[in-house]
């Protein structure tokens, strides 16, 4: 029973370890999914300092959730830190979108590609809530520009032909996708026949 009661020590000791991590995880993982809902929040008021400020927060807690469970992979890929890092992807991507700058790489964000390309895919559920804004301000170059980037990005997602077991449900999310840009598609094309219209009225009224 002695070499039990050591096994029972040691094993314990390795939950223990395990434990711990799982906290770590799990804390910093909620955290980052916060700052990065703030992050997205501040991007569609245009306060872009704020935005930047709560992606680094976002990336300090990330950093401290990967390293605490890296030697833990049953842990590590449990769920919640590809929830996190989907939220990073998605923030970092959105901003760089509307910014008008290059769209960051998995690596650039560390993230894994399961949760970069689900990012990805919430982005154009974002790009969609600008769209509205433009074309109620009557903006509809820079509501064409939006679109052309949803487009972009919905045909990297739905080249990606693996099964969900690798993607993460990336199918799921692809779908999604195609039913926002479908929707966003045709608002803006009834706004552009809208404004032809009412250009054509108005000019056959300055000629008589």
């Amino acid at each position: 029973m002695s070499d039990l009661q050591a096994v029972n020590r040691e094993i314990r000791e390795r939950f223990d370890a395990r434990m711990v991590a799982r906290e770590q995880g799990l804390t910093s993982s909620r955290k980052a999914i916060r700052c990065c809902a703030n992050s997205i929040r501040a991007i569609h008021r245009q306060e872009w300092d704020v935005a930047s400020q709560l992606q680094a927060e976002a990336r300090h807690e990330l950093d401290l959730a990967q390293g605490a469970m890296q030697p833990f992979p049953e842990i590590y890929h449990a769920g919640f830190l590809h929830d996190a890092e989907k939220e990073y992807a998605e923030a970092r991507s959105t901003y760089a979108v509307i910014r008008g700058e290059p769209i960051p790489t998995p690596a650039e964000c560390g993230v894994g590609d399961a949760a970069y390309l689900n990012g990805l895919s919430e982005v154009i559920g974002e790009l969609r809530r600008c769209l509205l804004d433009v074309i109620r301000h009557g903006d509809l170059k820079r509501g064409e520009e939006l679109l052309e980037a949803m487009d972009e990005i919905y045909f990297i997602l739905v080249s990606i032909d693996y099964p969900d077991a690798i993607t993460g449900g990336l199918r799921r999310s692809t779908d999604v996708a195609r039913s926002i840009m479908e929707r966003s598609r045709g608002d803006l094309s009834i706004t552009i026949a809208q404004e032809r219209i009412r250009a054509a009225i108005q000019g056959s009224l300055d000629q008589s």
